[in-house]
């Protein structure tokens, strides 16, 4: 089901600025669409399971976001799409293909959606219209794999120039064993998801990593941290051509999950379980929270629509 209405609680009084945001809530099951400073926000779809990432494709008019399911301990996760407004809803991936799709991101120029499965311990493929599924890394198989969360994958970024596909595995809760890790996009001739060797550990020992974005355009990867302080509960970012230590570029988040960039702006968005979104340039300064109090937020996206 869905319904379009509008909610103007909490919101700044700055000018609009350009382009949309897209927001997931978890205790409402609802997808959220709004101006960059929160103005104008229509609930656009209703009744998901759980929706945890999103992806928007501007140029085809579509959203995409996966459902973690009914119950995070069973297999029932699921990937959906719809137009822009939310009309046209369609399942991609239905249910019993991925156990807990956490978040997604579109390859339009490939024709592909990629996402980390949480539970089923893998990154995973598929072209947009829903056909040919491939798992490109499996950490685990099996429920006593499954209770080890260092085998969770949870965000996931592209480099599509370099060919390139970045993911995070969290590790405990707050338990400063989180990887973000790096392989090519296609699995070695004669190996599979769970034997290739191209696999990287780029950063290792963080708080509780969750979600990525890459600019391509600087080489720089982002990503939430939802980890206790002093370095959880940040946003982060590093060089991937080179040996650096992140760097700390927001803080004093509550539970920081979702992350989205705008680069041609300068400017990228955060939301946290603690139900804020925030918004700062590229490098943390001007920070703003200029919506709050908005339930269990997950992913967002921002597109120019």
């Amino acid at each position: 089901m869905t319904t379009t209405h509008t909610n103007s609680s909490s919101v700044s009084q700055d000018t609009v600025c350009s382009g949309r945001l897209f927001l997931l809530e978890l205790s409402s099951n609802s997808i959220y669409s709004m101006n960059p400073d929160g103005s104008d926000r229509k609930t656009i779809v209703t009744d998901c399971h759980l929706p945890d990432g999103i992806a928007v494709d501007a140029h085809a008019g579509h959203i995409y976001w996966t459902n973690m399911g009914h119950a995070l301990s069973a297999n029932d996760g699921s990937i959906e799409r719809a137009d822009l407004d939310g009309n046209n809803r369609v399942v991609i991936v239905p249910q019993g293909l991925t156990h807990t799709p956490k978040q997604i991101q579109l390859d339009r120029d490939g024709g592909k959606l990629y996402w980390c499965d949480r539970e089923g311990m893998r990154v995973m493929r598929v072209n947009c219209d829903g056909s040919d599924i491939e798992t490109l890394v499996e950490t685990g198989r099996g429920d006593n794999d499954r209770h080890d969360q260092n085998r969770w994958c949870v965000g996931v970024a592209v480099d599509r120039v370099h060919q390139k596909l970045y993911w995070t595995q969290k590790g405990p809760d707050n338990g400063d064993q989180g990887r973000i890790l790096r392989a090519n996009l296609e699995i070695p001739s004669g190996e599979d998801a769970a034997t290739r060797s191209d696999i990287d550990v780029l950063f290792d020992h963080l708080p509780e990593p969750i979600d990525l974005e890459f600019d391509e355009e600087n080489r720089v990867l982002y990503w939430t941290d939802r980890g206790d302080p002093p370095r959880g509960n940040t946003v982060n970012r590093a060089p991937v051509d080179e040996a650096a230590t992140p760097e700390i570029v927001i803080t004093h988040l509550l539970e920081g999950i979702g992350i989205t960039l705008d680069v041609a702006g300068s400017r990228m968005f955060v939301t946290d379980l603690g139900g804020s979104v925030y918004s700062a340039q590229l490098d943390g300064s001007n920070l703003r929270n200029f919506l709050y109090a908005q339930g269990n937020l997950t992913g967002v996206a921002y597109a120019e629509v």
